[in-house]
Parts: structure tokens; C-alpha cells; sequence
């Protein structure tokens, strides 16, 4: 019960300030600005949350919300290490890890987030998806107000509104969003235009089957954005199709993009040498374009998006997407 202790004697030391009148006008007009439409009720995938501030420190414990956080111009103080945060903020961020982000510190990892590392970083939002930390809700809301999304990966644009609805940036979000829109449309105009409408295949050894991403999963849907073909394997609306060395062809495209995933006994890199020493992928594999892993499959947001976008722009020989400023 100590931090809604803490939180109520601030509170009642900011009324008292506010009673005594402020020498500068400018602080009381900037106040004023960043508590309106506060406090606030988000609906989410758990019931509804009140928040009675603009939230300036938050822990999000799932990746894609570390870069929604971060795009929308929030300071993230926790996350939770998983394959694509392990104890820091991985370059694709940019140069928000540094200004949104360098308070930002890792509070266990994406199974197992640890309860009192994030009760001490004093958060006013923690934010999460329902099928990551369900479990943790009411221990989670303990300790400050937490919205949670129903899942991640497909919903990741929808995820971003949910965050931008509780920070008071949906104005943010949707120029976000429509401007990595747009650079899609360009950058896939200009591949059509350049390789004449080609197919692109997206691949991903994994410790496990060997999957095809299919037009529901986070590149699939930056694929689709960009307008690019894809193969008849892949051009339906699932997550993904696991194939057997036996159906490689399957994967076959004008331009196949591989991603692997670094699992700790390295049993994607043992399938990928198994894939490659295959005769059936010898025809694939002067279409063959290794891709990082960590933007490609695990960021699910708008940051990994934009490097996707790079990528096969670098891939296809077009102007790379510019990120608005």
C-alpha cells in the first residue's frame, strides 16, 4: 500500500501548491496543458482503467509497446527482457532509447516480469497485452493504473491507438501511423515499378518447424501495406504455414526474405544449414535475402516496420523511406 500512499500525499502537496498561486504563468499554462482531458476511463481488453494524469513514466512489458511508448513521446521507464530487448534497448529504436527511453531499465523478463522492480520505478501506466500477463492484472493494478490489449502481432497498429488513447497523443499516433503508411505505398510502388510486380516470400527458421509468414503476421501486413505480391502460399489471410524440408518449394518467390531466430542451443541455425544443404533449395537460393530477425519478426511496431521498409527498398535498389522528423 506504500505507493498509493506516496501518490495521495503528492497529490495533496500539488493542491496545496496551486493554492499558493505560481510565480510564473508559463508553468501553471503548462500544467494546465498536460492535464487536459484528465483524468480519463480506457476501455481495454481487462474492463476499463481510470487515469487521472497525462502518464510521464511507464512500464510497458511488452515489446511492441516499448516502441509505441517511445513513438508517442513518453518516457519508458520499464520493459522485460524477451528476444528482442535483452537488457537494453535495441538499436532499431533510435534516438528515442535516449530521449524517451534513458531512465528505461529491464524489470525481468516477458514470463516472469518481478512485481517489486516495477513498484519501485513508480509508474503512473503499465501497459501490456492480455495474452502476455493476464495473470498479473490485479497485482499489476496494484501498483498503478494498467491497460492491457487483447493480443499482440496483428492488432500492433490498433495497440499503438489503445497507448495513445491513455497518454493523450491520438493525434501523435495517427500522424505516426500515416506516415509510415505512406512511406509503404511509396516504397512498394517504386519495387513494382522497378521489378515489375514481383512476389515476396518471407521465411523464418525458428527451433521448431519451419514457417512461411502469411498476410496476418507483422510482416506480412508491412508487405501488404507496401502493396507487394505474394506467393500462393502466403497470400492468405493466416499467421503462418510450417512446412517440412520437404515442401520448400513452397517458399519459392521472385525474392525470398529469411530470417532466424537466435534460440539459446542454436537449433534455428542446425534447421537452417539442414534447409539450405537441401537440392530442393538450391533453384531459391540466388533469390535468397538474409534479414534481421529482430526487426523483421519480434519488434511488432511502427520502428521495426520503417527498417522492414528499409530493407527492401536497399533489397530492390529504390530511395529508401524517409522517417518524418
Amino acid at each position: 500500500m506504500r505507493l498509493p500512499r506516496i501518490t495521495a500525499l503528492l497529490a495533496v502537496a500539488a493542491l496545496a501548491l496551486s493554492a499558493c498561486g505560481s510565480s510564473d504563468p508559463d508553468d501553471s499554462a503548462e500544467a494546465g496543458a498536460a492535464s487536459a482531458g484528465y483524468p480519463r476511463t480506457i476501455e481495454h481488453a481487462m474492463g476499463t482503467t481510470e487515469i487521472k494524469s497525462k502518464p510521464k513514466r511507464v512500464v510497458a512489458l511488452d515489446t511492441s509497446y516499448v516502441d509505441a511508448t517511445l513513438i508517442l513521446d513518453t518516457p519508458v521507464v520499464g520493459y522485460t527482457d524477451y528476444r528482442t530487448i535483452n537488457g537494453k534497448l535495441p538499436d532499431y529504436l533510435g534516438d528515442d532509447r535516449t530521449t524517451y527511453g534513458a531512465e528505461a531499465q529491464s524489470v525481468g523478463t516477458l514470463a516472469e516480469p518481478n512485481l517489486e522492480k516495477i513498484a519501485a520505478l513508480e509508474p503512473d501506466l503499465i501497459i501490456s497485452a492480455k495474452v502476455r500477463h493476464e495473470k498479473l492484472y490485479d497485482q499489476l493494478s496494484a501498483i498503478a493504473p494498467t491497460i492491457m490489449s487483447e493480443t499482440t502481432g496483428a492488432t500492433w497498429k490498433d495497440n499503438i491507438r489503445l497507448e495513445a488513447k491513455a497518454v493523450g497523443a491520438e493525434e501523435l499516433a495517427e500522424q505516426e501511423i500515416a506516415a509510415y503508411e505512406q512511406a509503404a505505398k511509396t516504397v512498394g510502388a517504386a519495387i513494382n515499378a522497378k521489378a515489375n510486380n514481383p512476389t515476396i516470400s518471407v521465411v523464418r527458421f525458428v527451433d521448431g518447424p519451419t514457417r512461411l509468414y502469411q498476410n496476418a503476421s507483422y510482416s506480412g501486413i508491412v508487405l501488404k501495406d507496401a502493396g507487394l505480391k505474394r506467393p500462393k502460399s502466403q497470400d492468405v489471410a493466416g499467421f503462418a504455414l510450417e512446412i517440412s524440408p520437404e515442401r520448400i518449394k513452397d517458399a519459392d518467390a521472385d525474392a525470398i526474405f529469411v530470417a532466424t531466430y537466435a534460440d539459446d542451443k542454436g537449433l534455428s541455425k542446425k534447421t537452417e544449414a539442414q534447409f539450405k544443404a537441401n537440392p530442393l533449395w538450391k533453384p531459391l537460393a540466388a533469390k535468397v535475402h538474409d534479414v534481421p530477425d529482430l526487426t523483421w519478426m519480434t519488434a511488432v511496431g511502427l520502428q521495426g516496420a520503417w527498417s522492414i521498409l528499409t530493407d527492401l527498398a536497399k533489397t530492390f535498389d529504390v530511395p529508401a523511406p524517409v522517417k518524418p522528423a
